[in-house]
């Protein structure tokens, strides 16, 4: 049945209980105008998470030689990006930025390595360095994201101090096999409930501007809402040179301001986190944070470019908004 509903009355229902499902009919998320959508959003953000915005930041603790295939990523050594390759940082380096970090009220610090999976000698090396960071900083959370980890992996991650585990489902799963096809979408599901089962609040979500539809889009923020998914990430594709997409197009600014009203009346609980791309939105992502993304990471990204921390903090003051716990 044709929904319809204004934005905002569909946002009254949501604060009501109502929940989007599979099936439903979603063409008011396209059609309503974005100015529309966009405060709606915001309302529904307010509702469920007040002022607070929740900071976090990456460090990239292992760069390049990844053995899988996915078209949009720097790191894949099939790829001839030039970036910077390493092995696992050291231990030292990795504990001083955290450190910095929380010294400029971050409230989470992940380590993002390259590759399938991270094992042997470098697995070892994070958990030392996870359980250091746990007993040095009393003011930060952990998170982690290095790829398809067993059961037995994810437990000691979370034995050794991580709360949180970044996995991204990255599109659709119709979409998925056109940007990789050296592991599956199943796959990344399968390692999502494995984190979950742990007991690790989930970060997940994906890349726009692939070249995916709305539909696909839409798709990714159902599937997110069934995992049940609390932080989901939203890249804008950054087309990065000696990629396969590396000519695709650039999203446009309203286009991602669109995605995260769509992704927060989908998902109307969880923290909506901007992530790569974001410089690309009005003030900064200043407009994004008042119509639907309740989060984002500041700082550097993985090879490109973010927004300095005190930048944001600022931002957030002018706002009206804060990174404090609520």
């Amino acid at each position: 049945m044709e929904n319809t509903k204004s934005p905002g009355q569909m946002a009254d229902e949501i604060i009501r209980g109502r929940r989007l499902k599979r099936g439903e009919d979603f063409s008011f998320l396209l059609d309503a105008p974005l100015a529309e959508l966009s405060a709606a959003a915001g309302r529904l953000q307010k509702h469920f998470c007040g002022n607070h915005i929740d900071l976090c930041t990456v460090i990239n603790g292992r760069s390049g030689h990844c053995g899988e295939n996915c078209k949009y990523c720097a790191q894949a050594s099939c790829h001839k990006t030039h970036i910077d390759e390493y092995g696992f940082l050291p231990e030292d380096e990795i504990v001083e930025n955290a450190r910095a970090n929380e010294t400029e009220g971050v409230n989470r610090f992940a380590i993002v390595t390259s590759g399938r999976r991270l094992a042997g000698e470098d697995f070892r090396k994070a958990l030392h360095c996870y359980r250091r960071m746990k007993k040095e900083l009393t003011h930060m959370d952990l998170c982690a994201s290095h790829g398809l980890l067993t059961r037995e992996q994810l437990h000691e991650l979370h034995e050794a101090g991580v709360t949180s585990y970044h996995h991204n489902i990255e599109t659709s799963r119709r979409f998925f096999p056109q940007i990789c096809t050296s592991h599956t979408y199943d796959d990344r599901i399968q390692t999502i409930r494995r984190a979950q089962e742990e007991g690790f609040c989930v970060c997940s979500g994906g890349i726009i501007g692939l070249g995916e539809d709305w539909d696909d889009r839409i798709d990714m923020a159902v599937s997110l809402a069934e995992l049940g998914i609390e932080s989901i990430p939203v890249n804008a594709l950054m087309p990065i040179p000696g990629t396969p997409l590396e000519n695709q197009p650039l999203i446009s600014s309203e286009d991602i301001l669109r995605t995260v009203a769509i992704f927060r009346f989908i998902n109307p609980t969880a923290n909506i986190r901007l992530a790569a791309g974001r410089k690309r939105l009005p003030d900064n992502g200043a407009t994004a944070l008042q119509s639907g993304a309740s989060a984002s990471i500041t700082g550097n990204m993985l090879t490109t470019t973010g927004t300095t921390i005190r930048e944001d903090m600022a931002m957030l003051e002018r706002l009206g908004l804060s990174n404090q716990d609520r």
